[in-house]
């Protein structure tokens, strides 16, 4: 293990502990307490909250893409040690800020305005933030002035310092300002921008221009839509923006009327053939129903030598190797009882196969790789409308998805949405189950590359396996849920891929045995003449010592 990763497991054992009460003040928590219950009413109290620890058993996967690296914005991690040494960046962010106030306002205006707004800054914190409010307010005014600075000279260029101006620098702030632990209320921006203008539209005009161009960038997936003015006010911080930026209202993913096919695919069998449409299918079946209902000695050899004898054996098989086994030794009579059993069928009666993989867990992966859907005929397209735009034309046999930039910030942003959306979300998972769908089709470089060439993929990684190692790595919702319109892409993805199989089966029978059904009707009576004249041949010469015991030819009778 690395110096890095062992470095972002301690992190993680340190916020843990954190979480678990260690270094509790309870002093102070009975005074947060007193003062909450005598100056906030009911509903501030119970106010939904918007910034939340990522659950457990997302953290554990990958504590780095949750975990602020450089910078701590807001309280959750504000103590960490590690990420004291880049304060200074936000203290010169602050004095930049403060000579673009108008009429000679200093910053302590913004603290001071900040200070009448604490229950507005507490509420959004799942936390219980055991902070002064002379110590919050000073928190989040530097922290605003900082994020501001950054979003301002974002990939423009103006240079204000170090952090603006190298690329690792701003992919790194990039990184740590949109980690769901690390979010900051977006009402606080307002309240620095309107120090600057003389109105408040003005002040709201600017902030809209600002994340307007700057969740367009940063966005992984892209979309044709556009962020509108009343989006800003109506969420409660900038992966909240994102997050329904790039998901739809839940009306677009509601039940459609029909019943899309099963999400399960099928495997190929005999019964997705149709007969009506294989010449002399009728001709074809009669001769092997004849020819394995004759009595005679060769069809009896090769009922018992190449059948039945394998298939004991085949059965005898498992018992064998298990009775080898110690430790599998005391499950060998159960195994042979059961392989010897000629009511197998009857035992698995009881077992609902089908809710075993209707299961949603099961449906998470049940879809072909881009590799196998092209060798299928499915031509994929880009979908300008994001994650909107996902579907499936079963008639040109295209599947539509967006558009996402693969680059070093993907993985964090994408992994920081889902975990947004398995805490805040009360509805279908529709981003988890959109990541679900591209790890399930996604497994390797050649995965990545068919993409790429479609329009789908952007990748601005080292390689295509990088590209490929990030969705396979990417993991799934804390929550099963079930998104209707993308599980019925999935069915018919799965639905086409079965139709194509058993076409093709349907058409290599058609040209190898059921127009050469006189051909093997021929080779069926010389292998019938030669095992005769075998017959006829061991019947007056010993043919025991020349094929030994496994060869047991029927004896004539008389």
């Amino acid at each position: 293990m690395s110096l890095s990763e062992l470095q972002a497991r301690a992190r993680f054992v340190q916020s843990s502990a954190a979480s678990a009460g260690v270094g509790f003040d309870e002093e102070r928590w009975l005074r947060r307490v007193r003062q909450s219950l005598e100056r906030e009413a009911a509903e501030a109290l119970g106010a939904a909250a918007k910034v939340f620890d990522v659950p457990r058993v997302l953290r554990a996967t990958k504590p780095e893409a949750y975990l602020p690296q450089h910078f701590a914005l807001g309280p959750y991690h504000h103590c960490r040690a590690e990420l004291r040494d880049m304060e200074r960046y936000k203290l010169a962010a602050a004095k930049r800020a403060e000579k673009l106030f108008a009429d000679g306002k200093k910053f302590d205006h913004l603290v001071q305005r900040l200070l009448q707004l604490q229950d507005k800054i507490r509420a959004p914190y799942h936390r219980f933030l055991e902070l002064s409010d002379q110590t919050l307010a000073w928190m989040m005014a530097i922290d605003t002035c900082f994020l501001l600075d950054f979003l301002e000279s974002y990939h423009r260029d103006e240079v204000t310092d170090m952090v603006s101006s190298a690329t690792n620098w701003i992919n790194a702030t990039v990184r740590d300002a949109m980690m769901l632990e690390n979010q900051l209320p977006l009402f606080l921006f307002a309240q620095a921008l309107q120090l600057r203008h003389a109105t408040e539209q003005a002040a709201a005009d600017a902030l809209h221009g600002l994340f307007a161009r700057f969740i367009r960038e940063v966005s992984p997936i892209k979309t044709s839509a556009e962020l509108v003015v009343g989006d800003i006010a109506k969420h409660a911080h900038m992966l909240e923006l994102l997050y329904h930026f790039l998901v739809p209202a839940a009306a677009v993913f509601d039940v459609e009327d029909r019943e899309p096919p099963p999400m399960v695919p099928e495997e190929f069998t005999v019964d997705m053939l149709d007969p009506q449409q294989l010449p002399d299918y009728d001709k074809v079946k009669q001769a092997c129903v004849q020819v394995s209902s004759l009595d005679v000695a060769p069809v009896r050899f090769i009922r018992k030598n190449l059948i039945a004898r394998p298939m004991s054996m085949a059965s005898s098989l498992p018992g064998k190797i298990m009775r080898k086994v110690p430790l599998l030794s005391a499950v060998a009579p159960l195994v042979t009882k059961l392989m010897a059993s000629t009511d197998v069928e009857a035992r698995l009666k009881g077992v609902n196969l089908g809710t075993i993989i209707n299961s949603p867990l099961a449906q998470e992966i049940m879809i072909p790789s881009v590799a196998q859907l092209a060798r299928w005929g499915v031509r994929f397209a880009p979908a300008p409308e994001g994650i909107a735009g996902i579907s499936f034309d079963a008639a040109t046999a295209t599947l539509s998805l967006p558009v996402i930039t693969l680059d070093g910030n993907t993985e964090v942003v994408l992994r920081n949405l889902v975990a947004y959306e398995a805490v805040a979300v009360r509805g279908p998972l529709v981003l988890a189950r959109y990541t679900e769908l591209m790890n399930g089709i996604i497994d390797t470089a050649k995965d990545i590359k068919i993409l790429q060439q479609s329009g789908v993929v952007v990748n601005q990684m080292k390689s295509d396996k990088e590209a490929a190692d990030l969705w396979n790595g990417m993991c799934r919702a804390t929550r099963l849920s079930k998104v209707p319109r993308l599980d019925g892409v999935i069915r018919e993805v799965n639905a086409h891929r079965s139709r194509r199989a058993a076409a093709r089966a349907q058409k290599l029978l058609r040209k190898y045995v059921f127009k050469s059904w006189r051909i093997l009707t021929l080779l069926a009576a010389v292998v019938l003449l030669l095992m005769t004249a075998m017959q006829t041949f061991c019947s007056v010469y010993p043919c025991k010592s020349w094929f030994g015991s496994v060869f047991k030819m029927p004896q004539p009778e008389g």
